[in-house]
């Protein structure tokens, strides 16, 4: 039967090196970038607001309009997360 070699675990000298102060984290967007897309949400939330009630469901509003302000709220929401943000770091 072969003998089994068990030696201690030591950690690595690197790892007991303190570790160097890292950079303040940083938002992946710029402050106009975020104020773009909350614009974004509010657009995308009227439309759905304007596709609700019970009348008239053949209506221009409901069928036209609403889906348009939809997909203009999306379209502003591409805009804000593909729009440069200005960084001055």
């Amino acid at each position: 039967m072969a003998q089994k070699y068990t030696a201690k675990y030591t950690a690595p000298a690197a790892a007991k090196q303190p570790r160097p102060e890292s950079a303040p984290a940083q938002f992946v967007f710029g402050k106009n970038n975020y104020r773009v897309f909350l614009l974004a949400i509010a657009v995308v939330i009227l439309g759905f607001i304007l596709m609700m009630g019970t009348t008239d469901i053949y209506d221009f509003r409901k069928i036209v309009l609403a889906p348009l302000t939809v997909l203009a709220g999306f379209a502003i929401g591409f805009f804000a997360i593909f729009q440069k943000s200005e960084n001055k770091a």
